[in-house]
């Protein structure tokens, strides 16, 4: 784990305060929606922790995702606070192609924090916006245009949603499984310049912040990059004439 930013050690303490709150009011405590380096740092503070925890998004594969801390003897049924919005065009023939940018700017554009917000997903069925229970009404009423195109919002309940981020499937070629390598092939940029993300903090594993270079990646691991996206490493197929491999791997559009 890097050296924390002053913000970040902020942070820490602020997981094991909600923790502290869950157990001594008996409650359930909810922080808001963090990001995967927020996440990061909160599983530095396990063993500081007063409470249980589970953490969660609204879907399986989420990334942004909220943490319950969970007081040991609770004695009542509880949800996460989390609501998910099904946007759809008015008109689909005079929609434009919509991409996360463009959904995230006109909800920031309605005064909406960051923190308040969990993922984003579109496909062919729309537009997937999972948000804080509280503030799914206002959201609702106000988010009536995206770019150029007229919008409407319905909830959907949480609990039945199966759906998955859209992703393609590609092709590389790299010279070991090391990370540095790994990253270098799928971000488009020099093993160099690689590793310098990696010691940098951005590369993540499973959720796990690495800052090793040389850790081997494994098949089915996901590969997420600060501020470029996220992938699911599928593995090696094969070499090619000059003995570098071959290799697959999900890209999360």
């Amino acid at each position: 784990m890097a050296a924390m930013t002053k913000e970040e050690s902020l942070l820490a303490r602020r997981f094991v305060d909600l923790s502290r709150q869950a157990g001594q009011k008996d409650i359930v405590v909810f922080s808001e929606f963090l990001n995967i380096n927020e996440l990061n740092i909160f599983k530095q503070e396990i063993p500081n922790l007063y409470s249980g925890y589970e953490i969660f998004g609204g879907y399986e594969l989420s990334e942004r995702q909220m943490i319950a801390f969970i007081p040991d003897a609770l004695c009542y049924t509880w949800d996460y606070p989390i609501a998910c919005l099904k946007v759809s065009p008015v008109n689909r023939k005079f929609a434009e192609e919509l991409t996360h940018r463009d959904v995230l700017g006109s909800l920031m554009n309605l005064g909406i924090e960051r923190a308040k917000l969990g993922d984003i997903l579109i496909n062919e069925e729309g537009i997937y916006v999972f948000c804080e229970e509280k503030i799914a009404g206002y959201l609702m009423e106000g988010l009536t245009r995206i770019r150029h195109t007229a919008v409407a919002s319905e909830e959907v309940h949480v609990g039945s949603l199966a759906i998955e981020p859209r992703k393609e499937l590609v092709e590389g070629i790299i010279a070991s499984n090391r990370l540095d390598s790994v990253i270098a092939c799928i971000c488009k940029i020099s093993r160099s310049q690689a590793s310098q993300w990696i010691k940098g903090g951005k590369v993540f594993l499973d959720n796990r912040q690495i800052l090793q270079a040389t850790v081997e990646c494994k098949p089915g691991e996901l590969i997420s990059v600060r501020s470029v996206g996220r992938f699911r490493f599928i593995g090696s197929f094969g070499e090619t004439r000059k003995g570098r491999l071959k290799i697959q791997y999900e890209k999360y559009i």
